[in-house]
């Protein structure tokens, strides 16, 4: 405990030091979770210097997700966190429709496989045709935590994508989207829609195509197909915003480089996932 820490109580510290929820905070407290210098705290409980605190952080719940031996691409792993490069046409987790042979179904199998106790946490999820970096959260205070980086913006998401048409130059697109009826898949810019925005940066182009670096400031479902197709250059093989193609079997959308400070230290990860090789296949068209 450091000197300017001294005299906060064990509540404040946990919530504002360490930027836990209220929820978390009560529960390990109550729970006699948290420990100064050895003994259980209690939410009255103020700290001093030199204080050691120890905090034990439950990481399994019951869920119903069945371990499947599955190969999966680990591009990232610390105590905290897995980052995992999800394949193009894998489902992220179990539905009605898809039941098993999920990503969270081989992640499930990885942590039984290395006796990590914990469950499948999702920070984020893609499209079933959309490959690249998937997180999962390893702990309940790891998932809050990586939640409320999503909700400040403090995580820096990155995509490559490859559009139809040529583009030049950079830009952002600043367009609501959502849903034009309850039952609709599809998604469209809408004045009344939620706030959606997308930063892009062309990298290279032809007539016929362009590929395209694409940073999210919000995360808005299908919001990359929705803003590319709106402006006139939909993402190849996309056939809910665009049209199928002869060159990819999928929408060319990659979740490639994810930014963020460390959830203990501050220290900063850049996490990136190699494009795939269909993706790379028709990258090739644009420079011949």
């Amino acid at each position: 405990m450091k000197k300017e820490q001294a005299g906060v109580k064990v509540v404040n510290f946990l919530k504002f030091e360490l930027n836990m929820s209220t929820r978390l905070t009560r529960k390990l407290v109550l729970g006699g979770y948290v420990t100064v210098n050895g003994k259980k705290a209690k939410n009255s409980t103020e700290l001093q210097e030199g204080d050691v605190i120890d905090i034990i952080l439950e990481t399994q719940d019951s869920q119903d997700i069945e371990p499947e031996d599955i190969p999966v691409e680990i591009v990232y792993e610390d105590m905290d966190l897995l980052i995992v490069n999800k394949p193009p046409f894998m489902v992220v987790h179990p539905t009605k429709g898809h039941p098993n042979g999920t990503l969270a179904n081989a992640v499930m199998h990885y942590f039984r496989k290395t006796s990590q106790n914990c469950i499948v946490r999702l920070i984020n999820r893609l499209d079933r045709d959309t490959s690249g970096l998937v997180v999962i959260a390893k702990s309940q205070f790891a998932h809050q935590a990586m939640a409320k980086k999503l909700d400040s913006n403090s995580i820096e998401k990155y995509y490559i994508a490859v559009v139809e048409g040529m583009m030049t130059g950079s830009g952002t697109i600043d367009l609501p989207i959502d849903r034009p009826s309850p039952d609709s898949i599809k998604r469209e810019v809408m004045d009344n829609g939620q706030k959606a925005v997308t930063h892009y940066q062309v990298l290279s182009s032809s007539e016929e195509m362009s590929k395209v670096l694409i940073r999210l400031e919000t995360g808005r479902t299908h919001q990359i197909r929705v803003h590319l197709s709106h402006i006139g250059h939909p993402i190849i093989g996309d056939t809910l915003y665009g049209a199928a193609s002869d060159k990819i079997g999928r929408q060319a959308l990659h979740a490639y480089k994810l930014k963020f400070k460390d959830l203990r230290d501050e220290r900063e990860i850049e996490v990136v996932a190699d494009i795939p090789e269909d993706i790379k296949n028709l990258m090739e068209n644009i420079d011949k």
